[in-house]
Parts: C-alpha cells; sequence; structure tokens
C-alpha cells in the first residue's frame, strides 16, 4: 500500500472510530450542511467539523472563542450551531494580525454579514487574552504553538492558558487542534516545523488548572513522521493532529 492509500485508509478508520465514540447531534449536522457555508464544504472531509464541534460539545446558546479563526472556517459553524441566543467572538491577537491581514479582513467580513449576526471580532495584543463576557467554549485550531514563536513576542504558553481559564465560566472547556511534533521535542519545533508536542500541550494546560476533559483521534495520521514542516507539499493539509478538550473545574 502506498502512503496516499495508507493516509486514506487511516482517516477513514480514525473518522469510523470518532462517529462510533461522540455521536454528531443534529444541530450540528445541520450547521455543517449550511448552504451559506458551501465554499468550505470541500475541506469537510479532511478537516471533519462535525466531528469537531460535538467533540467540543457547542451547543445552542454557547459563547464561543474562536481564538485565530483564519478565514472564519468554524466560525462559521460554530454560529450556525450557537444560533440567536448565543454569541462567537472571532479573536485576532494583534502580532498575528500583522501577519495574515487577508484572514482578518475575512472574519471582518463575515461578521458585517447578517447570516453570521452573532459574530464579533476582537483584535487585542498575544498577551492579553481576554473577551467581554464569561465564555463556554475557547477554541483554537493549529496556533497554540505560535504563541512562543518570535513574532508573536515569544509569549509564555502560561500567560495564556492562564487567560483562558479566566475567560471561561466553571465547566467551560478549552479545545486544542495542533499539528503533532516528536514525542519529547517539547516546544522545539514550534517556529521552525510548526509542531508541538501534546504532551507539553498538556502539561502546559493542565498546570493552569485545567482537567484534562478528552481527546480525539479524527485527524491523527500515522504516516506523518513528525519530522517535516507542516507547510511541506507531501504532507501539507494532512499533518498528524492532536485535538485535546480541557474543563476549567
Amino acid at each position: 500500500m502506498d502512503k496516499c492509500k495508507a493516509w486514506l485508509v487511516a482517516g477513514l478508520l480514525s473518522g469510523l472510530a470518532m462517529a462510533a465514540s461522540t455521536p454528531i447531534p443534529p444541530y450540528v449536522t445541520a450547521a455543517v450542511s449550511d448552504p451559506a457555508r458551501s465554499k468550505d464544504a470541500e475541506a469537510d472531509a479532511r478537516r471533519h467539523p462535525g466531528e469537531l464541534a460535538a467533540f467540543a460539545r457547542v451547543k445552542s446558546g454557547d459563547v464561543v472563542v474562536d481564538l485565530i479563526p483564519g478565514s472564519g472556517y468554524f466560525t462559521r459553524v460554530f454560529s450556525v450551531i450557537v444560533g440567536p441566543k448565543g454569541h462567537v467572538y472571532a479573536v485576532w491577537p494583534n502580532e498575528y494580525a500583522k501577519e495574515d491581514a487577508e484572514s482578518v479582513a475575512l472574519t471582518q467580513m463575515l461578521a458585517k454579514d447578517p447570516h453570521y449576526a452573532n459574530v464579533t471580532v476582537l483584535t487585542q495584543p498575544g498577551a492579553t487574552f481576554s473577551v467581554p463576557v464569561k465564555a463556554d467554549v475557547v477554541w483554537t485550531s493549529q496556533n497554540y504553538h505560535d504563541y512562543p514563536d518570535k513574532f508573536m513576542g515569544n509569549i509564555d504558553p502560561k500567560v495564556l492558558n492562564d487567560a483562558v481559564f479566566r475567560a471561561l465560566k466553571p465547566g467551560g472547556v478549552f479545545v486544542i487542534v495542533d499539528h503533532v511534533a516528536e514525542a519529547g521535542s517539547g516546544m522545539r519545533d514550534t517556529d521552525t516545523l510548526h509542531r508541538i508536542d501534546p504532551q507539553t500541550v498538556k502539561e502546559q494546560v493542565m498546570a493552569a488548572g485545567f482537567q484534562f476533559d478528552g481527546e480525539t483521534d479524527v485527524l491523527r495520521n500515522p504516516v506523518d513522521d513528525h519530522r517535516k514542516k507542516v507547510f511541506d507539499a507531501s504532507i501539507r493539509g494532512r499533518t498528524d493532529q492532536f485535538g485535546f478538550r480541557f474543563r476549567k473545574p
């Protein structure tokens, strides 16, 4: 079996395992099927928005923070799930916004769309993360590893984790999806390969007072050997990614 076929089989098996352990609620399925996000649909097979939104336990009426939302892929899903009684804050650290002005503009346009009237875009210093109200879910996908890097001002992940802890309601969850680095590498590869050791993330977040509340393997890919930059053409879009959920007691 060649590498491509192996990856497809692994992705299918992990997706089936996730579906068996975490049923996707109908309201999540409806949000993923929303015609307004039809341009996102081509990425759904590899990004698994339904499984991940279910894993994050996002529901109607929730306050959700999409931290470094990129083009708004998950922002759109969360917006429809939480509905008119909920709210989504798309938060951009100023430092990151300078590097990705195009994506910031896209999320600002999204927030002006009446279909996503419950979305607010916030820009703020990376070291002073906050939202106006206590959140039910803080979500960040493929960006936790950026905080200690030079372009972000070498922010200690403890600063972020403590701030997220303060921002959440009791019982609220912090969900982190990121690219897997070699075991034991810590934060060695965050600024070079754009990866981070999952065990390091777990230790850092729990040190802030969070309880580890679960993980999903829906984005895991055993074909990825963790030694390539995530933008390498041979692995881009197919990196081995962990998904962790932490709960504030």
